[in-house]
């Protein structure tokens, strides 16, 4: 058996996760193990399991045209640092209770730094219109290279600042800019925090004046982009009772940004009217009203029948103008 691929020491901050991968050929294909020792000068190498550690540990191992393993290690605290050794063989007495094996196995080992998190004090302030987003980290300002602020996965600002603050400043109202913005230490491993921008729910309806035909089914949308998201949605119609997904033609289906109300079989009579979508979150509530308006299946035939009806008058008309006309003078 022989290594094509060792595991990578790595540094990782507590409450993160880190994983590890392994990889070994020969033949017959090896068993892949992993082993680890602490930092403690009395420990020994003990091997590690799936569903170790109160289930922290994960180990997923395919065995191929080759053995690949990877250790996965959630939510690390400080006594995880430590050596991690990938452990190869393929003797098929390796695993024998008292026969020694006749071909050891061979090691590849790891290390994993666990460091303690250094605290982020967060705030959001507004100034003259403004939205200023600050993040504080405690720790020394020696090993950070720079800093970068992100929402939504886009990179909005970066500096090579080595200060333990950064900033970003927003132009608008909190209500436009609402959600999660995460400001980067440059640090090594990287220093990461959260930003707020938290606001009740900024309802608007997709259409705010919906089509349908008689005996179709209708559909009316709500949506809210705000952070944080709707926890629960509510329908009425024209200011009546809450409408109650599966009861009479209603089926309602919501998530945390969005509310779909359906509406099988319309009716003219019952279905026309105003529907107000209700959205509520921890900061509050907040609404729109989709104007539902239901035709007739012969909707569609009524302008085909106007030019008809006008086609005839008019030829009735000319018929009527020709038989009326007096003839023309016969020239001698």
């Amino acid at each position: 058996a022989g290594f094509i691929k060792s595991p990578l020491s790595q540094k990782r901050l507590t409450q993160d996760s880190v994983e590890l991968h392994c990889e070994a050929i020969g033949s017959p294909i090896p068993e892949i193990q992993w082993w680890f020792e602490g930092n403690d000068p009395n420990e020994t190498y003990a091997q590690l399991w799936d569903g170790a550690r109160q289930d922290r540990v994960k180990i997923n191992a395919t065995y191929n045209l080759h053995s690949t393993s990877t250790i996965y290690i959630a939510n690390l605290t400080g006594d995880d640092s430590g050596m991690y050794e990938c452990r190869a063989s393929n003797d098929p007495d390796r695993n024998h209770l008292s026969k020694s094996p006749k071909v050891k196995w061979i090691r590849s080992q790891a290390n994993l730094f666990v460091i303690e998190r250094p605290d982020i004090e967060t705030q959001v302030a507004t100034h003259a219109g403004k939205l200023v987003l600050t993040c504080n980290m405690s720790g020394p300002s020696s090993g950070i290279g720079g800093h970068k602020w992100v929402h939504g996965g886009k990179s909005l600002q970066t500096d090579t600042n080595s200060s333990t603050s950064t900033s970003y400043t927003i132009e608008g109202k909190m209500e436009e800019h609402s959600g999660v913005y995460e400001c980067v230490f440059e640090t090594n491993p990287v220093v990461k925090g959260q930003v707020n921008i938290s606001v009740a729910p900024q309802v608007t309806a997709y259409k705010k004046s919906e089509h349908g035909n008689e005996g179709d089914t209708g559909v009316l949308i709500c949506k809210s982009p705000s952070f944080p998201p709707v926890a629960s949605w509510v329908w009425k119609k024209n200011g009546q009772e809450a409408l109650v997904n599966g009861s009479g033609r209603y089926i309602i289906k919501s998530s945390g940004n969005k509310t779909e109300l359906r509406i099988l079989k319309l009716n003219i009579e019952e279905d026309t009217g105003d529907y107000h979508c209700n959205g509520t979150n921890a900061y509050g509530t907040n609404g729109a009203t989709v104007n539902l308006r239901v035709r007739s299946r012969l909707a569609a035939l009524w302008p085909f029948l106007g030019i008809v009806a006008e086609v005839l008058v008019l030829v009735t008309i000319i018929f009527i103008y020709e038989k009326r006309r007096k003839p023309d003078e016969v020239l001698d």
